[in-house]
């Protein structure tokens, strides 16, 4: 099998799937493209995201929008045309709902939900310009049964799949339910955005279908996530439904399973600038379909 070399036209500042070895590289692009004016996000909070990689939303959605979202939440996972959809992943050897894809597509109370200013604003604040929806995906961790993601950097699968070519991307996680120590929430490496962990493992065809339900090419090695451990500590996040956690694009971060009885579900939208938008793939035969990683660049209004 053949891989896709770089763009012709464009530089590859972050090589990874492509050397026998895995290797650490600094990061070449900034952070915070903003101001302190340009949007919610006041000036401390953009120093302590620059620096970390995240930011944290006590309370981004009251308690009655929460139940509007569960609601919706319930709706989808019941409803057979989009449980038959390409768009929903299930677990591996069940077919327990894992995530529904392109949710701002599908529902038009998360289409409602990623033009809010709550939302985007902070996106287009850190990013410095307007900003497309990349990716946007609900994730259901079930109690009891709930897999876990094993530590990644998005970007280094963004570059090498969906070829997005430098990092001016930014996620944000709204929990849906509260999360707790043991239920699988999200945990990150602070300050790890600033050096790429390429990787090692050529990318096979249609590799997608395998990674969303577990992922192995694109994931660190060892080594590497010693290292980042050791220097910058991990993070676990727990908070109420209707918190938020916002993390650039390149943070080192996974997820525990969830062996308890309280389902973790939060939403995911990616934002990447619109002037970042993606070319072809860096380390992959061809891109993967839209609804993973978007090739509509209109901003979000």
């Amino acid at each position: 099998m053949s891989i896709i070399e770089s763009h012709p036209t464009l530089d590859d500042s972050y090589p990874t799937r492509k050397a026998a070895e895995a290797a650490l590289l600094y990061r070449q692009d900034p952070v915070v493209y903003g101001k302190p004016q340009d949007g919610p996000i006041d000036s401390a909070t953009l120093d302590s995201f620059d620096a970390n990689g995240y930011l944290s939303v006590e309370e981004l959605l009251t308690p009655a929008e929460v139940e509007d979202y569960r609601a919706e939440l319930r709706r989808m996972a019941a409803d057979p045309a989009i449980l038959a959809d390409e768009r929903t992943v299930t677990e591996r050897g069940s077919d327990e709902v894992r995530s529904i894809f392109e949710v701002h597509r599908i529902s038009e109370v998360f289409a409602a939900l990623v033009r809010d200013p709550r939302v985007v604003g902070r996106a287009r604040q850190i990013l410095g310009s307007d900003v497309y929806v990349h990716q946007s995906r609900v994730n259901y961790k079930p109690g009891f049964t709930g897999k876990d993601f094993y530590w990644h950097s998005d970007f280094e699968t963004w570059h090498a799949e969906d070829g997005m070519p430098r990092m001016r991307a930014v996620s944000i996680s709204i929990a849906l339910t509260e999360n707790f120590v043991h239920n699988g929430g999200l945990m990150i490496m602070p300050g790890s955005h600033k050096t790429f962990v390429a990787c090692v493992g050529e990318t096979p065809s249609d590799h997608y279908k395998e990674s969303l339900r577990g992922q192995e090419i694109g994931t660190p090695d060892p080594g590497s996530l010693s290292i980042l451990a050791d220097k910058h500590g991990i993070e676990l996040f727990t908070g109420p439904a209707g918190s938020a956690t916002m993390f650039d694009c390149n943070c080192m971060h996974g997820s525990n399973g969830n062996i308890t009885p309280f389902p973790r579900s939060n939403v995911f939208v990616v934002f990447n600038s619109v002037e970042n938008t993606c070319v072809e793939p860096f380390a992959a035969p061809a891109p993967r379909p839209s609804f993973i990683g978007a090739r509509d660049f209109t901003p979000v209004v």
